[in-house]
């Protein structure tokens, strides 16, 4: 039986807690559970340590962001000698055969070795839709024929698809080893879609397995991430992508070329927020280079395996 650890980041968890854990219990397959607490002030701490003392439970002094606290849950369960890392959301929770489902796509495949994530259908809280953003991504990979394979009741065990978020994630000991760790640089957002960019530039795929089903009780409306406070990451995600080798040149190009075009049309406001981002850019650039030159240089950047 591979050795499976499940890695959850709280913050302020306790409406989804009971539903999140209880449901580990009861996995047909056996998991470990390492919980991240990113400073949590509604007694989820002493709730989760109360209740489910079978979970290792590590306190963070501050909030250090989705990714960097699933690092650290990656960097304990990799030295506990994990085969698997099922990175979730504290606002979900699983079923019975939900990772077996997944496992079981995983032994099946031909070819081990360009599986990068396995992901499972994701349902919104009510578990009778899928959720929406799910409904999103499967859209854009039109090309997979998923929807007229789900109108036509001739699913197929699994799809490749281009992204799925970081809600339901579960990566073999590989992906870990040859992709990393999520970069330190996005606090929340945007760091799921730049693990991805590398994912890609290893040469490995995404497999949303069919029959495997989860819940992810998030917000369903595709306009919910607030962009005011997280402005424009995919500029940084852009700049970042080992995929684009010129990328830093022509984001910073294109941001001035938008500056001056949105200055002739007399769009002051845009000119505004755009030269706020470039000054942004110009401010990080060497942090930026930084970081993505240890994507290429590090064997497993970000992560201290």
């Amino acid at each position: 039986m591979p050795k499976i650890y499940l890695i959850i980041v709280t913050f302020n968890a306790m409406k989804w807690a009971e539903k999140c854990f209880s449901s580990l219990r009861k996995s047909s397959v056996p998991v470990q559970t390492i919980v991240v607490d990113n400073g949590s002030n509604d007694g989820t701490q002493d709730f989760i340590k109360n209740n489910f003392p079978e979970v290792e439970f590590l306190q963070s002094p501050e909030n250090l962001g989705f990714g960097k606290g699933n690092n650290l849950g990656i960097e304990m369960a990799y030295k506990k000698g994990a085969d698997f890392f099922y990175l979730m959301n504290q606002d979900a929770w699983i079923f019975d055969d939900s990772i077996q489902n997944l496992l079981d796509v995983f032994e099946n495949h031909p070819k081990k070795e360009e599986i990068g994530i396995l992901s499972p259908m994701h349902l919104d809280g009510s578990e009778e839709k899928l959720d929406l953003f799910l409904d999103k991504y499967i859209a854009q990979n039109f090309k997979t024929r998923m929807i007229s394979d789900l109108y036509l009741n001739q699913v197929k065990s699994f799809y490749e698809i281009s992204f799925i978020n970081a809600a339901h994630w579960f990566l073999p000991k590989e992906t870990v080893e040859k992709v990393g760790g999520f970069n330190p640089y996005f606090f929340h957002y945007g760091e799921d879609n730049e693990y991805v960019n590398r994912l890609h530039f290893h040469g490995k795929k995404i497999l949303l397995c069919a029959k495997s089903r989860v819940v992810h009780d998030g917000k369903q409306n595709l306009k919910k991430v607030d962009y005011e406070k997280y402005s424009d990451l995919g500029i940084e995600t852009k700049m970042l992508n080992p995929n684009l080798p010129n990328s830093f040149n022509q984001e910073k190009s294109a941001l001035k070329q938008s500056i001056l075009k949105n200055f002739l049309l007399r769009n002051f406001e845009e000119v505004k927020r755009l030269r706020k981002i470039l000054h942004r850019l110009q401010k990080n650039s060497e942090e930026l280079v930084s970081l993505k030159n240890k994507i290429f240089k590090e064997a497993h950047p970000f992560l201290n395996i």
